[in-house]
């Protein structure tokens, strides 16, 4: 259940991915044979191991050998990214805003490049990564949307809808049991809710409620796509009308911000719970737990055998029993335009500490954006939950 769109493994021209080692050094591979021989067909418990054997970008050109071993990598592939730690993207510019994009695995160190067409693809800015896609804005009002372990694209156009402009946050979900998806986007002047579904290849938007306030954050729980306002209040999306049903909470959470700090909520999908994260740039101040049998906010002291990641303006992830893949349970790391820092959620002491910093030896030093990559996070969406 994949987005239709230009599939572009045969051409190899949308991306490439290079290893790099921990000291920063291109680790050098041998040229690919023009002619690849045509009896390839293997057993299938031998091509497993070797599927388990290979790295990210190793495992991406395995698909690209023949007809058994692409069925074979599509079998494993889910597989593959549920036991993939989370990974830092990395997108850096230089003085004349040509972009470098790459992935990190932070407990390894090690860095996958990722080479974009710039003939096919620029201008293009970079908004957020959802549902194992970019989202990225074209310079003709449109978003894209690429796929950067499978090479899938596909172009929206939004200029009958509103205007694509910087700071658009988006939420990919796919339909249950379907080939259709659902694209829900922050955007336009001032931000407004729009939604485009595959199954009408339309927009729809949303109208602001004053009194709830102004949308801000959404996640998928239970097939259901949950919204928070700026007032903390928290709804359900419809697909079938341009409607928010808000859910009847008994309180909301004092958020009033301190003077100069700007303060984000952001909902986050956590072992099938719906949280509520309060943030203040780096600093995690709060998260409650919706508990839907008394419809009330519970304050949390502890975040369990939990992890979240989140990247400022755009999504938040939980993970699951983190120190599996070398992070520590308890902790928020936090992501932003230079930076990650990382606090422990105990109590009031939530001191941020810096995580990684830039290398500053990096020939792209003007700019940079950083956010986080669940290769394994996919939302899917049930149009008979809301009416």
């Amino acid at each position: 259940m994949e987005i239709p769109g230009n599939n572009d493994d045969a051409k190899g021209t949308l991306f490439h991915l290079q290893v790099t080692s921990r000291t920063g050094k291109k680790v050098k591979k041998k040229k690919k044979k023009k002619k690849i021989e045509q009896n390839s067909d293997l057993p299938c418990d031998v091509l497993d191991i070797i599927s388990e054997k290979l790295d990210l970008d190793d495992l991406l050109h395995f698909s690209g050998v023949c007809k058994s071993w692409r069925v074979s990598h599509k079998i494993y592939w889910t597989n593959f990214l549920a036991s993939q730690a989370p990974l830092l993207i990395e997108i850096w510019c230089d003085k004349h805003s040509k972009p470098s994009y790459s992935f990190r695995s932070l407990p390894d160190q090690k860095v996958y490049w990722w080479k974009m067409d710039q003939k096919c693809f620029r201008p293009i800015e970079y908004f957020t990564y959802s549902g194992g896609y970019f989202i990225m804005g074209k310079d003709n009002n449109s978003l894209m949307l690429i796929n950067p372990f499978t090479r899938i694209n596909k172009v929206i156009n939004t200029s009958s809808t509103f205007q694509v402009n910087l700071g658009c946050h988006a939420l990919l979900a796919f339909g249950k049991c379907s080939q259709e998806f659902v694209f829900v986007v922050l955007g336009g002047w001032p931000k407004s809710l729009h939604v485009y579904q595959s199954r009408n290849c339309g927009w729809v938007t949303y109208p602001t409620m004053e009194n709830v306030g102004k949308v801000i954050d959404f996640v998928v729980l239970h097939n259901i796509i949950y919204v928070v306002t700026d007032k903390a209040n928290i709804g359900v999306l419809s697909l079938n009308s341009a409607n928010i049903k808000f859910l009847k909470l008994k309180s909301t959470p004092n958020i009033t911000p301190n003077p100069g700090f700007k303060p984000h909520l952001a909902l986050v999908n956590c072992d099938e719970q719906l949280l509520l994260a309060h943030f203040k740039y780096f600093e995690i101040k709060d998260v409650y737990k919706i508990d839907f049998s008394t419809m009330s906010y519970v304050k949390l002291k502890t975040l369990g055998d939990n992890a979240l990641f989140y990247s400022w303006d755009k999504s938040c992830y939980s993970l699951s029993n983190p120190n599996k893949w070398g992070y520590e349970r308890n902790y928020v790391y936090v992501s932003s335009l230079s930076r990650v820092e990382v606090s422990v959620y105990s109590g009031d002491d939530k001191k941020c500490t810096p995580f990684l910093t830039p290398d500053e030896s990096h020939s792209y030093t003007h700019s940079f954006t950083l956010d986080w990559c669940f290769r394994h996070v996919r939302y899917e969406v049930d149009y008979s939950l809301v009416e």
